[in-house]
């Protein structure tokens, strides 16, 4: 018997990673329903009721689409944008803007026999930097000695008994400089860096790993992708033209460790990151829950979309 409930996708329109699986997910059959919770309530509207007999029904429609809430397969959660209610002043945007939030996104997030990859709440759970480092240390990863400070003093102590030393941001807000949008970078910083400006927010700080090479490693339920990325850079992200990629197999419990990880914060996807070091040990990074991945299937021939594909049309492995 054919399978008629669709996959919600929820993410902004320029987005190549979700085009890429839809396109897989339509050549098997499966029903998909794309919309950007941004577009809310202006192209996208709901009708919700809860009750004691029969739990969430109703509809979710879009321009071109219906869904029926209480008949979801999954919700693929990206990168939606942010709702946005210019036509208002800024006391009633702030009000609607909440009621939006605490609404749609309350019904999106309670769907009924729905797999959520991931679920929107522990998708902001994982992007907690610390959280992630915490976690990771329970799974048995090797990591990085790290500060968390807003000291001066014990940011430079702890550069002078670990260095070398990076900076690096909890999160990377985009800053326009000349009109340009910008990140704050991963950089190498001494202690005669530090001065009082350190007081004003959180920083971390980290040991830098003298490195050969880094690992993405792409957890697509229980598939597990890892490919080396060597490219010579502090952070490989900053110059994509000077990677190379190859295909390697996790070292002895590495894929018990990331389950593991994953198992915390109740995720079935994960974009994980290491370094490796002179020893050729592993060294955790970082766990990004909205990472891209796809890029990495065109550079190494992987079946990542298939697997992404398969784990939302909840398709036995």
């Amino acid at each position: 018997m054919t399978d008629s409930r669709p996959v919600l996708v929820v993410t902004n329109l320029d987005d190549p990673t979700t085009d890429l699986v839809i396109t897989e997910l339509h050549d098997r059959g499966v029903p998909v329903v794309r919309f950007d919770s941004g577009d809310f309530p202006h192209a996208l509207s709901i009708a919700a009721t809860i009750t004691s007999a029969s739990g969430i029904t109703g509809t979710l429609t879009t321009p071109s689409r219906t869904c029926d809430l209480s008949r979801v397969r999954s919700l693929y959660y990206r990168r939606p944008s942010g709702f946005v209610f210019d036509h208002l002043d800024p006391q009633d945007a702030r009000f609607a803007l909440m009621q939006a939030r605490y609404g749609l996104g309350g019904i999106l997030a309670s769907l009924p026999g729905c797999l959520y990859v991931n679920h929107p709440h522990r998708v902001g759970d994982a992007e907690f930097k610390p959280a992630g480092l915490a976690a990771a240390h329970a799974a048995g990863f090797r990591l990085p000695a790290t500060l968390i400070t807003s000291d001066p003093d014990a940011a430079r102590a702890f550069i002078k008994q670990h260095g070398p030393v990076i900076y690096k941001p909890f999160s990377a807000p985009l800053y326009r400089i000349e009109g340009v949008s910008c990140t704050v970078k991963v950089e190498e910083v001494t202690a005669d860096e530090i001065d009082d400006a350190v007081t004003g927010t959180a920083h971390l700080f980290q040991h830098r790993i003298d490195k050969t090479g880094d690992v993405r490693v792409t957890v697509i339920g229980d598939r597990v992708f890892c490919v080396r990325i060597d490219s010579g850079l502090l952070d490989w992200r900053t110059d994509y033209s000077r990677l190379t990629y190859t295909v390697v197999e996790p070292p002895p419990g590495l894929t018990k460790a990331l389950l593991s990880y994953l198992d915390h914060f109740r995720l079935v996807f994960g974009a994980f990151d290491f370094a490796i070091d002179r020893e050729g040990q592993w060294c955790f990074l970082e766990c990004n829950p909205s990472g891209q991945w796809a890029w990495l299937q065109d550079e190494t021939g992987l079946p990542m979309i298939a697997a992404m594909a398969d784990l939302l049309e909840r398709t036995p492995t």
